[in-house]
């Protein structure tokens, strides 16, 4: 299921068509001054994406993890996941496992799905960096085309070259691809992405280009090349910055892509403080995170902003740089940091008196049983299979645990689904929950898990039992 890749341009048009109605300006102007509770409803309300990277093993194993970013994120990156080296770690060998369960929580939760990375000189398997001429440029096409088709509508954007340039004069850098292929590999590479997903938004990516020097000189001469034959629709800026470092001219450089018709994107920021962090210091991050999400929300054209990690411990820094660290809006116990305060802020909501305590995993253990209704909803059709989302409602007493029942009833089945036990006999099939969607408060629905179904899509009478 494809996710809309056109949230600013879709806002920005509704909110015309407000404005020019006979009471729009004061629609346009409460709209735009609601405050909002979470980072997610912000950047819903302004019509741009804020997004982590995400880590398969803590989304598969901590709740609080998977509910703190589907409550405070519209979409997600997986931190290595789509890399080369995960989805084909030997030759025409591909492992889609990761990916396809970022995938399933992305759609679970209506967000959307950055695509990391296609074509990149790390974390690229071995048996690729041996190869050379021909044999190289074939396993570059058969790597992008084959891993894109597989998630083709499901994954709205890609960096489709990472890091290409080099620290040095803006050179191109001296990787495997470059000394096997030659410059034109990033061409060709966008070609290869451009014919296997048409629908899909492609950029280049990379760090240390936020600001306006000779490595991001390099990728503006490039990105007016690409542009001009229609290769290149977007420019990654990872802002991996120190603190108190956001470049004097970084809102200038991002308008320049945007100005050749590009969406921009903030696609890995963090901003690492030398250890340990001072509270002066912290305040400091804040600022420095608050001035990136501003230049965002300046620019028409960016499409958002991805926080390179959830919770300080989390991420890459500390094994990278040798005495930074805390460079997130979390800390290790999911309370926020004053960056979380600041990101809120920019995006129009208003930080709580008190953000000391961390958000529950789970809800309050329900005194009985309760009980519980369930429909499947029916998200996706095309024609050989479905797709269905299965929504939980508690009574009136909270739910610490649900099993479902039904019968399909013309030779319905499902052929794979995420976040539930399933068993089936014959037409019978029962779900039960896996642990951390097993509880739902009083009176709330919970969009609790979803499968594909083979045959024609249905939607059955369900049996929910709660307890």
């Amino acid at each position: 299921m494809l996710q809309t890749r056109t949230r600013r341009r879709a806002w920005i048009a509704g909110l015309a068509t407000v404005v020019m109605a006979g009471a729009g300006f004061a629609l346009s102007t409460q709209f735009a001054n609601a405050q909002q509770s979470t980072l997610r409803s912000g950047a819903d309300a302004l019509g741009i994406d804020i997004g982590v990277a995400v880590n398969d093993s803590l989304l598969q194993n901590d709740s609080t993890y998977r509910n703190t970013i589907a409550t405070q994120f519209n979409s997600v990156t997986a931190e290595n996941g789509m890399k080369m080296e995960a989805v084909q770690p030997s030759q025409g060998s591909f492992n889609f496992s990761q990916g396809d369960r970022l995938i399933a929580f992305a759609q679970e939760n209506d967000m959307s799905v950055h695509g990391h990375t296609l074509v990149w000189h790390n974390q690229s398997p071995g048996w690729v960096q041996n190869l050379s001429g021909e044999a190289l440029r074939q396993a570059m096409e058969d790597h992008i085309t084959t891993t894109m088709n597989h998630w083709e509508g499901d994954v709205a954007t890609w960096d489709v070259v990472n890091e290409v340039v080099g620290d040095s004069n803006g050179q191109l850098r001296d990787s495997f691809w470059l000394r096997g292929l030659g410059e034109g590999y990033i061409q060709q590479a966008f070609e290869y992405a451009r014919a296997a997903d048409p629908s899909a938004d492609l950029y280049m990516n990379d760090y240390s280009i936020d600001g306006i020097n000779a490595k991001s000189d390099t990728y503006y001469q490039m990105a007016q090349d690409l542009v001009s034959q229609n290769l290149l629709d977007g420019m990654g800026f990872q802002a991996h910055l120190i603190l108190g470092q956001v470049p004097g001219n970084m809102e200038q450089n991002l308008q320049r892509f945007a100005d050749l018709g590009l969406k921009v994107r903030i696609t890995e920021l963090d901003v690492r403080i030398q250890m340990p962090a001072s509270q002066q210091e912290l305040e400091q991050q804040a600022e420095d995170f608050r001035r990136v999400v501003d230049i965002c929300t300046n620019i028409a054209d960016c499409s958002g902003v991805t926080v390179w990690g959830l919770r300080d411990g989390d991420s890459w820094v500390p094994d990278v740089f040798e005495g930074y660290g805390a460079p997130l809006l979390y800390n290790d116990d999911y309370t926020t940091k004053p960056a979380y305060d600041a990101v809120l802020e920019v995006l129009g909501g208003t930080p709580p008196d008190d953000d000391t305590t961390p958000p529950d995993d789970t809800t309050p253990p329900p005194t009985g049983d309760g009980d519980c209704t369930a429909v499947i909803d029916v998200v996706n059709d095309w024609g050989s299979g479905w797709q269905g989302n299965v929504l939980i409602t508690a009574g009136d007493s909270a739910v610490s645990g649900w099993t479902l029942n039904w019968t399909w009833p013309s030779g319905q089945s499902i052929s794979s689904s995420w976040n539930a036990d399933i068993s089936s006999s014959g037409s019978s099939v029962t779900a039960s929950d896996v642990g951390w969607n097993a509880n739902i408060a009083a009176g709330q629905t919970m969009n609790a898990w979803g499968f594909v179904g083979s045959g024609a899509s249905a939607s059955p009478q369900v049996t929910c039992t709660a307890g």
